[in-house]
């Protein structure tokens, strides 16, 4: 017997982002992935790829229990979010493929072919203690508002982190990051002087 799905909308913080949650798992906790076109989605998601044949479709960002959807800027979400979500409810409740397979950790997004290459941070001795504090204090907060948090590296008193899904240019990303995420670790960890962003 099939248990039927559910899938609520939830605004975010960030007004081009909706989050639309179900009442089952879609990927291991922890786990996520993020879109931003139809050729990054291509062998990894087929949801993802079918939401990209919309043409309203920005960005997909899948974690544990919910997708979140970047919008273009021409359409409101009152068009749209009654689709999206039963568009949603559907593909899960079919049983329908949601991940064929993580997407590479790093993957290209600069269209640039000569983008420098991204920064590689030699391990450091507070880098579990800062992951633990990030898993602890920062993953529920940024998961709640429909996006994820990955821990880059390190350097000279400098965390740098990742922001995805929701948070990734979201206008109050940047106070979170500086007002809530620095003085948590700060406040942890005397060696962090500040917390910077990395673009995905």
């Amino acid at each position: 017997m099939k248990v039927p799905v559910t899938v609520y909308a939830e605004m975010t913080p960030n007004p081009s982002t909706m989050k639309f949650v179900a009442n089952k798992h879609l990927l291991s906790t922890g786990d996520s992935a993020e879109f931003q076109s139809m050729a990054s989605a291509k062998g990894y998601s087929p949801l993802a790829e079918e939401l990209f044949l919309l043409p309203f479709v920005k960005g997909v960002f899948i974690a544990s229990n919910f997708v979140t959807i970047t919008k273009t800027d021409n359409l409101s979400w009152d068009f749209i979010t009654m689709e999206l979500r039963e568009f949603i409810r559907n593909w899960i409740f079919e049983g329908k493929e949601i991940l064929i397979m993580m997407p590479p950790k790093e993957a290209p997004v600069s269209e640039e072919a000569d983008a420098a290459p991204k920064k590689v941070y030699a391990a450091s001795e507070y880098d579990d203690a800062i992951c633990d504090l990030l898993d602890e204090y920062v993953r529920p907060a940024v998961a709640n508002d429909g996006g994820a948090i990955d821990f880059r590296g390190f350097e000279d008193g400098v965390v740098t982190v990742v922001l995805k899904g929701s948070c990734s240019g979201c206008p109050s990303s940047t106070a979170t990051l500086k007002g809530g995420i620095e003085q948590i670790l700060m406040q942890h960890l005397p060696e962090v002087k500040e917390v910077v962003a990395e673009n995905g």
